[in-house]
């Protein structure tokens, strides 16, 4: 049976799987930067570099509440670190994740999958628009330009939030680094129950 309440160990390996990302966070500000001088909303591309954090840990871990504590304690890793945004990183950060989690949560924290990863990862992007119209970030675009941005992002937010987060945890699969911090489940105890059987 698997244990489904998050672990200190489990809490602590979601901090530093998220401060590492929060490190790639900062890191990525000046590709953003560097994006955006040339129009038509190229810089929105890498945007959904800032919504892995939350999908790659709940991959990781498949524990509920992880990709909320994910995302929270990399935007927190960002802004210590000097993110340009100041204290608003943190509240893309709880954004996102909640808007993430409520993804996993709908599959009852049973899916695993890219689809899944994918989902979760558009739904941050939402979550980050939402924020955006909050701070009056993109009220002023017309229509057009509006849906440009939105499609940008939603595009870079697949392919890293989803795609990405999603082969960099099969990497690590198959290292054996995960099956350290994932819960043992029936099938784990099958498999050594049928060990035991060829002794």
């Amino acid at each position: 049976m698997t244990k489904k309440g998050l672990k200190l160990t489990d809490i602590l390996v979601t901090i530093v799987i998220a401060i590492a990302f929060g490190v790639v966070y900062i890191l990525w500000g000046p590709l953003y930067y560097a994006l955006t001088p040339l129009g038509l909303h190229l810089n929105q591309l890498v945007y959904g570099m800032w919504f892995i954090a939350g999908p790659a840990a709940f991959l990781i871990i498949r524990k509920p509440g992880v990709a909320l504590l994910a995302e929270i304690a990399a935007a927190s890793g960002e802004f210590l670190l000097g993110s340009p945004w100041g204290l608003s990183v943190l509240l893309y950060g709880v954004v996102q994740g909640v808007f993430a989690e409520f993804i996993f949560m709908s599959v009852r924290y049973k899916k695993f999958n890219l689809s899944v990863a994918v989902i979760a990862a558009i739904a941050s992007c939402v979550g980050s628009i939402i924020m955006d119209i909050a701070y009056g970030e993109i009220t002023s675009l017309a229509l057009w330009n509006l849906s440009l941005l939105t499609l940008a992002r939603l595009i870079g937010s697949i392919f890293f939030a989803g795609v990405v987060a999603f082969y960099l945890v099969k990497v690590l699969e198959a290292t054996g680094v995960t099956n350290l911090v994932r819960p043992v489940s029936s099938k784990d105890y099958a498999a050594l129950d049928k060990q035991d059987d060829f002794r």
